[in-house]
């Protein structure tokens, strides 16, 4: 039984990551320019990217603190130096975009792991 749960979580997982690329293409297809709050964090997500880190580069208008900033950074820089890519497309918004993508395929496997925790498999008792 529990074969067969992973095999349904692995489905799931892989669909779930098959709509959120469909999402990523179609949008990214339609939407070239920041939309909504992406001309605040978009330009901040670039600094960072760029390697400039210091409070004078901080975007007051933005409220929220800098962990996805820093996480682009560290997923995104290591993937280019290994794959050769230039810093146009490394700091793109699309790749920029990829990065909360991948947190949201991320998230899906969190609360998989917070859904086994709240209701724990039935155990079998022998009597």
């Amino acid at each position: 039984m529990a074969q067969l749960e992973g095999y349904y979580f692995s489905a799931a997982l892989s669909c779930t990551f098959l709509v959120s690329c469909l999402l990523f293409s179609a949008f990214s297809r339609a939407l070239r320019e920041p939309y909504m709050d992406e001309i605040f964090h978009l330009p901040q997500a670039q600094r960072y990217c760029e390697g400039r880190f210091s409070l004078s580069q901080w975007d007051p208008m933005i409220t929220t603190l800098p962990g996805l900033y820093l996480v682009s950074v560290g997923v995104v820089k290591p993937a280019s130096w290994i794959l050769g890519w230039s810093e146009h497309v490394v700091c793109s918004i699309g790749m920029l975009r990829f990065v909360n993508l991948l947190f949201s395929v991320g998230n899906f496997y969190l609360l998989y792991l917070l859904f086994r925790k709240v209701q724990p498999r039935n155990k079998v008792s022998t009597d």
